[in-house]
This record gives structure tokens, sequence and C-alpha cells, in this order.
């Protein structure tokens, strides 16, 4: 309703009906758009954060649009009727369509009964409230309007001295009232109104009355409460994925070797290997998992070569596998065969406080005979490339490290001869969208190994084949050259 700033001031006139008959109609339009793409209620994954907070960012447009179309409907009810169409005019030219009729004031859940006014007259002390302003209170109109003295009565009493302030600085002042408040009903339901309000005046300028509107703004305050909690809970979630996250990079670039060139093992004497390998991670997930490789010289000379993978990603993984890589370090330099050692890390991941699955492969190689020992859990078989050409080795017996105790784990022994290059890679290197899964990809990669003259090379090689796919796991390589 237009505003009473002073009672001898003439009434605006309205706006035309039918350019707030396209303002209903667009409004609607545009609300039909928010609900196609409102996230379905039934599908929401209440765990989710992010997908609450974009749930409740929709029903918050959702309440705006609904407040917006029932002032508009209040606009148009207060309007004088459209002119009959003339013969140039048809039917349905208009840009409001017919079948958009108004709101029922009586249907469950209807916006139009969210805004209300009222009138104090000072000299009369008589009170005017509308229709919807007993709605909004649960009043009944029978009992009668409630007076500015009795207006604090039905208020949460931690905000009557607000409501009284306002209401004094209108009638003393002049000042303009603009606030919310809460009311408890009598139905015992709580509600939040906005109340904005302006002196009336009269001829001397001296207040007359008082006059207002309130608006129920429960349901957009609780959309925004859940926006503002939900959006706080993203946010929590964000940092503490981001710290876990750095936390899993830190431990990770700790307990894997430093090294990123080649490496001779052993530094001196023959038939020495040329070792490098790369961290590859995955392009699908921002998540570090539980990879390793390593390279280690023994006491005796002799090499340890190993790769693994623990299932799950993160800080827990990350520790996983530190725990375990220092585990096989510790009993390879102690002289454990790889079978035994396999043994002995299964039983290790088994009686850990945190259970998980891994599988890892674990190659001793004896430079003096060319002998390569080896033994594997559930892992990928090391690769052998010779005169161009690549197999993977017949795996001995062996299952995931953590499936199941008191299980033997079975090690083989191949001879590899100077110039072979054996690839030892996760299974996280097979696992990608565009290609069939398994070892084929890098066997194809025998000529440019038969052609790379140091490891490094071979390892290049793969990262370029592989980093322009989208795995779906992180993955480690380490390949070996046996020398001369």
């Amino acid at each position: 309703m237009p505003s009473h700033l002073s009672a001898d001031r003439p009434a605006p006139q309205p706006p035309e009906r039918r350019a707030v008959d396209v303002l209903i109609s667009r409004t609607r339009r545009l609300r039909g758009d928010v609900d196609a793409v409102r996230p379905n209620m039934m599908l929401i994954d209440e765990e989710d954060p992010q997908m609450r907070w974009r749930r409740a960012l929709c029903d918050l447009a959702v309440h705006h649009l609904d407040d917006l179309g029932t002032h508009l409907g209040q606009l148009r009810e207060g309007l004088p009727p459209e002119p009959p169409q003339t013969p140039e005019e048809p039917a349905g030219t208009s840009a409001f369509d017919a079948s958009d009729e108004p709101l029922d004031r009586s249907e469950p859940g209807s916006l139009i009964g969210r805004v209300g006014s009222a009138e104090w007259n000072l000299l009369t002390d008589e009170v005017t409230w509308s229709e919807e302003l007993f709605q909004i209170f649960g009043r009944s109109p029978d009992a009668g309007p409630l007076s500015l003295d009795e207006l604090p009565s039905m208020l949460l009493p931690e905000d009557q001295p607000l409501v009284t302030a306002m209401v004094t600085d209108c009638l003393v002042d002049g000042r303009p009232i603009d606030g919310e408040f809460r009311v408890l009903r009598t139905d015992g339901r709580m509600r939040t109104l906005h109340m904005m309000g302006e002196p009336v005046l009269d001829a001397d300028g001296c207040t007359a009355s008082m006059w207002a509107v309130l608006r129920d703004v429960s349901e957009l305050r609780r959309s925004q409460q859940a926006v503002r909690t939900n959006h706080d809970s993203l946010r929590r979630r964000q940092h503490r994925a981001q710290t876990e996250h750095r936390m899993a990079v830190e431990l990770q670039e700790t307990v894997l070797p430093p090294w990123r060139d080649s490496l001779r093992l052993p530094s001196q004497g023959v038939g020495a290997l040329d070792v490098a390998a790369h961290y590859l991670p995955s392009r699908s997930s921002s998540l570090i998992g539980g990879d390793w490789y390593d390279a280690l010289e023994l006491p005796d000379g002799r090499t340890v070569l190993t790769v693994g993978d623990l299932t799950g990603h993160g800080i827990q993984a990350t520790s996983a596998m530190a725990m375990l890589l220092g585990a096989l370090r510790g009993m390879a330099v102690a002289g454990i065969e790889p079978g035994a050692l396999m043994g002995h890390l299964n039983q290790l991941l088994e009686s850990s406080v945190q259970p998980a699955l891994g599988s890892a492969v674990c190659c001793r190689f004896d430079p003096s005979t060319g002998a390569l020992t080896w033994a594997q859990a559930g892992h990928p078989a090391p690769l052998l490339f010779r005169d161009g050409q690549g197999r993977p080795l017949l795996p001995p017996d062996g299952v995931l490290l953590g499936a199941t105790s008191g299980v033997a784990y079975e090690q083989d022994e191949v001879h590899l001869l100077p110039g072979d290059v054996l690839v030892l890679h996760t299974d996280g290197l097979n696992r990608h969208r565009d290609r069939v899964a398994g070892p084929d990809a890098l066997l194809a990669l025998a000529p440019r190994f038969a052609q790379a003259r140091t490891a490094r090379e071979c390892v290049r090689s793969v990262v370029t084949e592989f980093s322009g796919t989208e795995r779906l796991d992180d993955a480690c390589v380490l390949i070996a050259r046996i020398g001369a």
C-alpha cells in the first residue's frame, strides 16, 4: 500500500495492469526455471555439505521469487480491472497466461498472507489491521487488532526493547521504522516479522498516526540460515581436506626416496642397476593414495626393488604406507627373503589399528650372478624387456596384504642379462577410462626401451605415454636397467 508520509498527499496513480501481469508471468517462469535446477530432495546426500549448500541456495532463491510473486499479486489485486479487448487485440495476446490464476488466499502454504499492514491513530486510538496481518499473528479478527501498548505482549522478551525503541523514535522524532522481531502466536508457533513504517503527519506537521507494513520473513530467514550453516560446513570440510592433502603430500615426500634422477645400485662394481622412478598422480582425484616405490642397496651388495599400493586415500593411506615401507626396508636389510618378507608385511597390516588391503612386489637382485629373486602380494607382475620384446614374469602365489592371516608367500627366481629392462608398476597405471586395463600399453613401449640409454629415458617414455590419460587412481613406476 502507498506510504502515508502525509495525510494530505494524494495517492499515486497505480501502474498499468497489463505491465503487472507481464511481471507476474516472468516471475512464475523464472521460478519454474529455478525448480528445474533445484536438487531433488530425495536424491540429496545429507553427508555431502556441498550438496546441502546448493540445495539451501536454491531454497533461498525460491523463497525470494515466491515473495516477489506475492507482492506483484497484491499489487495486481489493487489495480482497476483491465478494459475490454478491442477486435484489434484478440484474446491470448497478453503476456500473462490465462492459466496463471491468482493464488488462493486460503491455499495451504500460500504466500499471500505473508505481508500485512496496520495503522495506529494517535488521535482517536483507532487501530486498523489488514486481514493478512491477522493471519500473520494467528489472531482472529473477532479479537480485534493489538494496540501499540499491547503489541509487545506477543513478542519474545529479548525483542521487546527493540520494538519499543523503534515505535518511540517514530512517534516522537518522526523516524521511519525498519527492523525485525519475533512474535509467539497463540498456537505456539514463533514467526519472524520485518516491520517498516512511517509517521502520518497532520496539517501542522505533528504525528497523527503511525502506519506500518509487516512482512513474515520466517521461511526466508530459515533459508538464509541454512545457506550460512551449509556454507560454513562446506568451508570447514574444504579446509580439512586441504590440510589433510598437504599433510599427505608432505608425508609422502618424506617417506619416498629423495632421488629423482637415475640411481646406480650398487654404486660400484659390474652388473649394477641403473634405477629411475616416478609418481603419477590421479587426474580424477586430488587425493594422495598409498602408492610407494623404493630401491635400496643392501649391506652385502645386493639391491632391493619394490613398489606397492594400499587401498584408500589421504593421510590414513599415506601413514599406513609409511609404516609398511619402513618395515620392508628394515626386514630387507636384515636379510629376510622376499617371500617371508611379504608374510611379515601381511601380518603387520592385518594387526594394524586401522586395517587396510594392499598389494606389493619385492625383488632382490644379485649383481654378481644376475639372479632376481622376487615375491608378490596380489600385485601386477614385473615386466621384463629384452631384445626389443617385453613380457610379464610368471608370478608366484601371493594374496593381497591384509586379506587373510597365516598365508605363505612363494617366491621365484629369474636371471637377468646386461641390457635387460625391468619395469615395476602399481595397478593405477592400468586403471584409466580410455584404455583396456592390463600391461599391453606398457609392453607396447618395448621399442622405445630398446633405444633408451638410461632408466630415466625409459621413465620419460612411460610418463609421456600415460600423462595424457585420465587415470582413476594414482600410480608409481620404477624401472631398472641392468648394466654390463
